[in-house]
């Protein structure tokens, strides 16, 4: 009995030490310098940054631990693992990338309450073939902890290879651009549809966005030394359209669902709180915007879109 019970305390420390461990290594990323928004990512700016393929590049991801993948649910209309690929630490999709590595998918797991119609639920989860090593060009992004707050205004950043234009041509080189949060209040003065699971990110007066192809990719923010990411790329109508901000799955109602299938090296989950008073509590559609304004594009064709970075 006394054998047994020192097993089932060792096995104890090892799951809380594999639970706790992700906190200790997620959303650092030790060759981001970043202040401002640019065009092309510099090599290793967002080690987290998964590349999902059939025939070619089709969404994107996020590495949330070794084994794991973080994506939207529309990406994957089948739990079929045959022929997709996650590429990791890739930076160029035509060029040669000496720090990637490769994996095929073995299990699809996406929300069960999904909705195609409204966009619900957009989240979904691969698990790897086998376990990536971390460097400082792969590593995991933490994730925003259930009750996490993201006022109107504060900026996160959006990565991907998507098209730089609504109907235009994907980029090679991995893009980022930076966004402000749009509370859902003032979001669905233009939607309709967005719901507590949603969270959204862009200009007023349009410009910047992500697009066709980014589908299922990270919206991040930094909180001290950690980057963690608040939204999953869902959906928009058109890219970078005024009053009409890219939509996001909103990590933090995931939670529970998440560490419910993956119950070992659980993602590090942090709780980010925005300072100050949330202006989106109180937004009546016709107010004025609350979020940054720049010049407006020319406006693309409006269109739904499961999402480039666009407009920078």
């Amino acid at each position: 009995m006394a054998g047994l019970k020192a097993l089932w305390v060792a096995v104890l420390l090892l799951v809380v030490h594999e639970v706790s461990s992700q906190l200790n290594v997620c959303g650092r990323a030790p060759l981001n310098t970043r202040i401002v928004g640019g065009v092309d990512a510099a090599p290793g700016t967002w080690p987290w940054q998964a590349s999902l393929h059939t025939s070619g590049p089709f969404c994107g991801g996020s590495l949330i631990n070794n084994l794991w993948v973080l994506t939207a649910a529309h990406c994957f209309p089948t739990t079929d693992t045959t022929g997709f690929t996650v590429f990791l630490g890739r930076q160029d999709q035509a060029g040669s990338n000496p720090n990637e590595q490769s994996r095929t998918i073995s299990r699809i797991v996406c929300h069960p309450d999904y909705s195609g119609s409204n966009n619900d639920n957009d989240i979904c989860l691969l698990e790897l073939s086998s376990a990536v090593t971390f460097t400082d060009y792969i590593a995991p992004v933490c994730l925003a902890a259930d009750g996490s707050t993201f006022n109107s205004g504060i900026i996160n950043w959006v990565t991907g290879w998507g098209t730089t234009s609504s109907g235009g041509s994907a980029a090679d080189i991995l893009q980022e651009v930076d966004l402000p949060i749009v509370g859902n209040r003032e979001c669905n003065c233009s939607y309709g549809l967005i719901t507590n699971n949603m969270i959204c990110a862009g200009l007023s007066a349009g410009g910047k966005d992500s697009c066709q192809g980014d589908s299922g990719g990270p919206l991040v923010v930094k909180q001290g030394v950690q980057w963690v990411q608040s939204g999953v790329v869902s959906f928009g109508q058109g890219c970078a359209l005024p009053n009409f901000p890219g939509v996001y799955a909103r990590v933090s109602e995931y939670q529970a669902w998440i560490n419910g299938i993956i119950t070992t090296n659980q993602p590090g989950f942090v709780d980010f709180r925005s300072a100050g008073i949330n202006s989106d509590a109180t937004f009546n559609c016709g107010d004025p915007p609350s979020g940054p304004v720049t010049a407006s594009p020319t406006a693309p064709a409006r269109k739904w879109h499961f999402v480039s970075i666009c407009g920078q």
